[in-house]
């Protein structure tokens, strides 16, 4: 997002104050998500935004009490899908492939949920060239 902190102020502060509301007061309740942003049971969804917001910020809901965070973008205006804009395409295909060996590792056992439920235990690493 720092590439839009400067033109999208008051917006970023938006999407700041949602996450702190959703982390510290009433969890990841489902109306705070866009569902259905990635492929069919990968939990990709887009913070959801105000229907004047030009921001997207694309993640991963577990449940009410985890969420991973991904990218996003500017949206422009013009555009009615994400492959319509490389930047929200690429961080789109990014958080899917997350969610994939989110998955993945759960199956296999080299991660879990913590015993509160609210993080994950194991590892999952990526390096610039992932």
């Amino acid at each position: 997002m720092s590439e839009n902190k400067t033109i999208f102020k008051s917006e970023i502060s938006d999407i700041v104050q949602r996450l702190r509301t959703i982390g510290f007061k009433v969890g990841a309740r489902e109306n705070y998500f866009k569902k259905d942003e990635g492929t069919l049971g990968d939990g990709v969804c887009a913070l959801y935004d105000n229907p004047h917001s030009n921001l997207r910020l694309y993640c991963i809901r577990y449940g009410s009490q985890i969420v991973v965070l991904g990218g996003g973008g500017h949206k422009p205006k013009s555009i009615r899908k994400l492959q319509e804009d490389d930047k929200l395409k690429q961080e789109n295909y990014l958080i899917r492939k997350i969610s994939k060996d989110i998955t993945t590792l759960l199956r296999d056992n080299d991660m879990k949920f913590s015993t509160d439920g609210l993080n994950f235990e194991g590892s999952l690493e990526y390096n610039e060239e992932d």
